[in-house]
């Protein structure tokens, strides 16, 4: 099971969200694996993701004496900081905003051979194609079924295209509501609500360079 799973929108939606996770199986292969996690983030670090963390700690979460306005902070990711966070087995996981930069470090991470389970998160089709471009052979697939009621109690599409970024749901509703305000007044460029939300999210699974697209889109897109 992946917290990457229940991101909203479309097939077509995902061509700028890549997202690669390492996990340990407890008590199987999790004995001495904080360094292999470690590895593993290191190996995506120098393929330049969009965003990284350890379950513990994002990338773009920020220090502790940063005192800026919401979204003013001149945020860039850390992903030596988070790398050092690694500190128990746990999943990690780290965001690529195209397929070549994913398939870079997927092939890297096949070569390293972590003895550690490796999932990839995107459409099912473009996750078999990944697959194939690199000559592995799929192990599993998990889908999501989406929601089976009428959706008239959730957020709106742009709302929820975003705030499902974060599996976990420590990116609001209305934290997002207020970006998307904030970039519709042209009171902030939609790049700082985007890596403000980001800071959001510890596992680092919250891709920016898909939110400042979609912020883009949300200053004239109808509900």
């Amino acid at each position: 099971m992946t917290h990457t799973l229940h991101r909203s929108g479309d097939a077509a939606s995902f061509g700028d969200d890549y997202i690669l996770l390492a996990i340990p199986a407890r008590g199987y292969n999790d004995e001495g694996s904080v360094e292999k996690l470690r590895t593993f983030l290191r190996i995506c670090a120098a393929h330049k993701p969009v965003n990284m963390g350890s379950g513990d700690l994002g990338a773009y979460h920020p220090s502790p004496s940063a005192t800026a306005a919401e979204g003013k902070r001149d945020l860039a990711p850390d992903y030596e900081k988070a790398i050092a966070s690694v500190g128990k087995p746990n999943s990690v996981a780290a965001e690529f905003d195209t397929k070549e930069k994913l398939l870079a470090a997927l092939r890297d991470v096949i070569r390293a051979d972590l003895g550690i389970s490796i999932n990839l998160s995107n459409s099912v089709e473009a996750a078999h194609q990944c697959c194939r471009d690199t000559g592995i052979q799929r192990h599993s697939v998990e889908y999501s079924l989406g929601f089976m009621d009428r959706h008239n109690h959730l957020p709106n599409s742009q709302v929820l295209e975003l705030s499902t970024m974060c599996g976990h749901g420590m990116v609001s509703h209305n934290l997002v509501e207020k970006m998307i305000a904030y970039v519709k007044e042209n009171d902030r460029t939609p790049e700082e609500a985007a890596r403000y939300l980001a800071c959001f999210c510890p596992c680092g699974v919250f891709n920016p360079a898909r939110a400042k697209r979609l912020l883009e889109e949300a200053r004239t897109r109808q509900h």
